[in-house]
């Protein structure tokens, strides 16, 4: 199967995490490394995010997240697996 080593991660990003050019920085270094998925603002502050890629995609952008761009100021992020059969084509922002 082509896709057997592809994992899907739910990501929430807490901190100074809007209004900093975060998801845009997100979308452009998911296409960097090749991940799929979906970044979106919520309204209670944080960035949640479906990453979607060979483990060391999911293991690149979880470290990217984990800084963010420059202005940002994570706090902390969560991570759960998605189990999700759905595969994404590309990175985007909601």
């Amino acid at each position: 199967m082509q896709d057997a080593h592809i994992e899907t991660l739910h990501v929430i990003v807490r901190g100074k995490v809007q209004g900093v050019g975060y998801r845009h920085a997100t979308v452009r270094r998911a296409h960097l490394v090749g991940a799929t998925g979906w970044v979106q603002n919520m309204e209670d502050g944080t960035v949640e995010a479906l990453i979607q890629g060979t483990p060391d995609q999911v293991d690149q952008m979880l470290e990217w997240l984990r800084r963010g761009p420059p202005a940002a100021v994570v706090t902390d992020i969560e991570t759960r697996r998605d189990d999700t059969e759905k595969r994404f084509r590309h990175f985007a922002q909601h």
